[in-house]
């Protein structure tokens, strides 16, 4: 017997009952018999009792020969379930697959089912599904993750984020970003920044310059200290520069920079050199061994915050996470388009499975059932009517006995 069969239970008290009435027919029949001539009416009894033995006997017959040879004898066209199992399994998975899951079946079944609803409902009503959704969700994703080979998924990770950042032309977005600020105005603070960085580097530098006019000067200079006075007005004449462009926001050298910066927008989007010279620049930063580094540090990050969540049932789903399951849920209840959408793709999703899988789930169901053993299949088919064929056997009885009775009656009368 194929393992994890149950032992058939269902039926066995009426099975009792069956053939007690049975029998019952049988020693009615023997006393009535006995005593048929103390008075006519005992006829009557002895026609039913006679009458609901054959049919007793007729439906027990007719019952065993279903699942078994009655007494053990090979009569013809007995045992009929365990001969024809897999014919029995072949029709089964057949007349499930031609009135069950034919596609058109199925879609126009899938037609009345609200998937997005459901969904709706589930997430956006924690306090019927919330516990069983962060349960569920919590142990699902940690049991994953945890079963995951680390080295190997992060390594999945992080060369997917650099396989990524490589397909993505950075170029352009710079040159949108930077137009958009220009546009806004928002590059003045950064150009006020760098004036005052250049300020205060001149303040900081402004004996190396005079070192520098000194050293690249020739005697004579030197010797009449022109280089000193020369030197003075660089540094004079650059602190003026520098706070007269920190003071006017139309100094011409700013509208020269900012000039610069618009066409350096424009290039970043339409000039493919320039282009070609960014995406240069981004596939040595990816290839630089501390941006690898940080790459390896953001995946450990992620993946121990993630593990942490997922260990806790009731931050699993809490917080921004939590909040935009809940408003997701609220969406999909509210937004017609969203709704008739889902469920156009839950729909096509379930019969395209059904139409690629249907044939191969119903092999399954036909090969199952031609793997089990004749005791099996009997044992589970009688298990599952049993106690209906068992009444079969009390109704041959009792209606055998009346029609009996009837026959009787009318031989009485003729």
């Amino acid at each position: 017997m194929a393992r994890g069969v149950a032992v058939p239970t269902g039926g066995l008290n009426i099975r009792i009952v069956a053939t007690g009435l049975l029998i019952l027919m049988a020693l009615v029949f023997v006393s009535a018999k006995y005593y048929q001539d103390m008075h006519p009416a005992i006829g009557f009894v002895r026609a039913f009792a006679e009458a609901a033995m054959v049919g007793g006997l007729a439906d027990w017959f007719a019952v065993t020969a279903l699942f078994r040879h009655p007494m053990g004898l090979p009569i013809p066209h007995t045992a009929i379930v365990p001969r024809n199992k897999d014919r029995i399994a072949d029709t089964l998975a057949r007349f499930l697959l031609t009135n069950f899951l034919l596609p058109r079946l199925i879609a126009r079944k899938m037609q009345t089912v609200d998937v997005a609803g459901a969904v709706g409902k589930f997430l956006s009503q924690p306090a019927e599904g919330g516990g069983r959704l962060r349960l569920g969700a919590s142990r699902i994703f940690a049991d994953a993750l945890g079963a995951l080979d680390q080295k190997r998924l992060g390594g999945m990770v992080k060369s997917a984020i650099a396989d990524r950042l490589r397909e993505l032309d950075v170029a352009p977005l710079l040159g949108q970003a930077l137009q958009a600020a220009l546009a806004e105005g928002r590059h003045q603070p950064l150009l006020d920044a760098a004036v005052k960085w250049g300020s205060k580097t001149l303040d900081l530098n402004a004996e190396l310059i005079h070192q520098m006019v000194h050293d690249n000067s020739n005697a004579i200079v030197r010797f009449t200290g022109l280089d000193e006075t020369i030197s003075n007005r660089i540094v004079a004449g650059l602190g003026k520069l520098l706070a007269e462009m920190a003071e006017d926001e139309s100094h011409p050298l700013r509208l020269r920079v900012e000039d610069g910066l618009a066409k350096l927008a424009l290039d970043l989007q339409h000039d493919p050199v320039v282009q070609q010279k960014v995406a240069r620049v981004r596939d040595e930063l990816l290839e630089n061994r501390a941006v690898k580094r940080w790459l390896d540090g953001l995946w450990e990050q992620g993946r121990t915050a993630l593990l942490k969540a997922a260990r806790d049932p009731e931050t699993m789903l809490a917080g921004r996470i939590g909040e935009l399951m809940t408003q997701f849920g609220t969406m999909l209840g509210e937004d017609a388009a969203i709704k008739r959408t889902l469920n156009r793709y839950a729909r096509r999703a379930v019969v395209g499975v059904v139409d690629s899988y249907g044939e191969t789930a119903l092999k399954l169901v036909s090969d199952t059932i031609r793997g089990w053993d004749a005791k099996t299949i009997t044992d589970r088919l009688e298990n599952a009517v049993g106690a209906d064929l068992q009444y079969i056997r009390i109704n041959g009885t009792l209606v055998g006995g009346l029609v009996g009775v009837a026959i009787h009656t009318v031989d009485v009368l003729i």
